[in-house]
């Protein structure tokens, strides 16, 4: 009696295995490609309208952070897919710290665009915020 290897069964186990490998592989692929476009920190810059001086102010994304009268906040940020014409976009909460009777209430309060930064604009009489990058 003759006993036959079975090459097939052999074949079939290496094309399952180099399917998983692949499934795997893009998985993480994709994996890292949505983290990249999410980022942890956020760059503001705001121009103090009366003295003209611009500050660029670092937000770690769900930090909050006082700017002489403004409290700031950046909740999410993320960057474009495409390279050729960048978007960044922001969802960030301003409050003013000098109106004490509308303590919960935010001058701003929204998803902010670095290219169209008159979409949601930023209404206050002395500072001007616009978003720079997220990283």
């Amino acid at each position: 009696m003759v006993l036959k290897r079975n090459t097939l069964l052999g074949k079939n186990n290496f094309k399952l295995i180099s399917l998983v490998f692949l499934f795997y592989f893009l998985l993480i692929l994709n994996s890292y490609s949505q983290s990249k476009l999410e980022g942890v920190n956020t760059d503001i810059k705001i121009l103090d309208k009366i003295s003209s001086k611009n500050t660029l102010l670092k937000l770690k994304n769900g930090e909050l952070k006082q700017f002489k009268d403004l409290a700031i906040k950046s909740l999410k940020c993320k960057n474009s897919e495409f390279d050729d014409n960048p978007e960044i976009t922001a969802y960030i909460q301003v409050r003013d710290l000098t109106n004490k009777n509308n303590d919960e209430v935010f001058v701003f309060n929204g998803w902010m665009f670095s290219s169209s930064p008159s979409i949601t604009p930023f209404d206050h009489p002395v500072y001007d915020v616009w978003l720079v990058s997220c990283y």
